[in-house]
């Protein structure tokens, strides 16, 4: 999937560290910055 600016995201549900879940549409109406970390090596 290729995203570019100003393009709306689809929607996605995540888990959180406090195993939360999380939707981005909960965000609706703010900016929201994604980060895709790999983790830890």
């Amino acid at each position: 999937m290729q995203l570019s600016l100003k393009m709306h995201a689809p929607d996605f549900t995540l888990v959180d560290v406090k195993n939360r879940t999380i939707s981005l549409s909960d965000f609706k109406g703010e900016y929201v910055l994604l980060v895709f970390n790999r983790g830890f090596l």
